[in-house]
């Protein structure tokens, strides 16, 4: 049995001086996703009475959404440590799903539009 104790390895690896690092990698990235949020939220609230164009806007929520989601995955997943072949195969079913969901977004778009211009015909 005593070849399943690996205290003395754990306290190796798990030193004071490396706990201050990843809590400051945390409290970082915190701050980050709180400043992102807070830009969100506030462009949201004003956008209107600044007089930015919506597609401005669109783009600029779609690319924080981006950088919120890596930092999440990243570091509070703890994937950004893992080896490169992980990392693809953790990543490559959420492309391919947001791609879909791109194209059958697009698609069902179009024939909602069709329909809504032949329910328009057929009231009046």
């Amino acid at each position: 049995m005593s070849g399943f104790d690996r205290t003395a390895e754990y306290a190796l690896h798990h030193s004071e001086e490396e706990g201050a690092k990843d809590r400051k990698q945390t409290w970082i990235v915190f701050w980050i996703l709180l400043g992102v949020t807070t830009v969100e939220v506030s462009l949201g609230l004003i956008w209107k009475s600044w007089g930015l164009n919506w597609e401005f806007v669109k783009w600029t929520f779609i690319i924080m959404t981006l950088v919120k989601g890596y930092y999440i995955v990243a570091d509070y997943m703890h994937l950004k440590h893992e080896v490169k072949f992980f990392k693809y195969l953790m990543s490559i079913p959420f492309l391919v799903l947001g791609i879909y969901f791109v194209i059958l977004i697009l698609n069902e778009g179009i024939y909602l539009y069709e329909d809504a211009d032949k329910l328009l015909m057929i009231m009046w």
